[in-house]
């Protein structure tokens, strides 16, 4: 586990695909191929932002704005680093990142059982409006939430 400082958040870009890949595998399981990575880094309406740590990706979040939503696709951070803050800040950072944006709500979906998950986006205030039954590939149903943002709140420290 790191103990020294943590980087500032910096927006990802198409030059982190390989690292985007690493810790979606190592996190996630591999949730997107590299040609979903390749788009997601290029599309400037799919905001990400990430943490580094001595050149090595430790946590991000990607969403996808539409009209006025955010929709928030992934929050990864690496198994080593859990615990410690970091999907937080990379959380604050996209959600920043869609109040510039111009989003005024976000939604997510989050597997019923990953508590962790469901406990991150209940300290920002989401809230649940429904259910995916089986959404996921182990066939876990999907909470759908919803966050309305402050506009107030666009500001992030040490991103933009």
């Amino acid at each position: 586990m790191t103990t020294e400082p943590i980087a500032p958040l910096q927006p990802l870009n198409p030059g982190d695909l390989e690292d985007c890949l690493a810790l979606d595998h190592l996190a996630l399981g591999g949730l997107w191929s590299p040609a979903q990575w390749q788009r997601e880094l290029e599309d400037e309406r799919r905001p990400g932002v990430g943490i580094r740590h001595q050149g090595q990706l430790l946590a991000m979040a990607c969403g996808w704005l539409v009209v006025d939503e955010l929709h928030i696709t992934l929050v990864a951070v690496a198994p080593a680093q859990r615990r410690r803050g970091l999907g937080r800040l990379v959380l604050q950072g996209l959600l920043a990142a869609g109040r510039r944006g111009a989003a005024t709500r976000a939604t997510l979906e989050v597997a019923s059982g990953n508590r962790a998950a469901r406990a991150l986006y209940d300290g920002f205030g989401f809230r649940e409006a429904g259910v995916r039954h089986g959404y996921y590939r182990n066939g876990d149903d999907a909470l759908i939430q919803w966050l309305k943002l402050d506009a107030s709140e666009a500001g992030c420290p040490g991103f933009g």
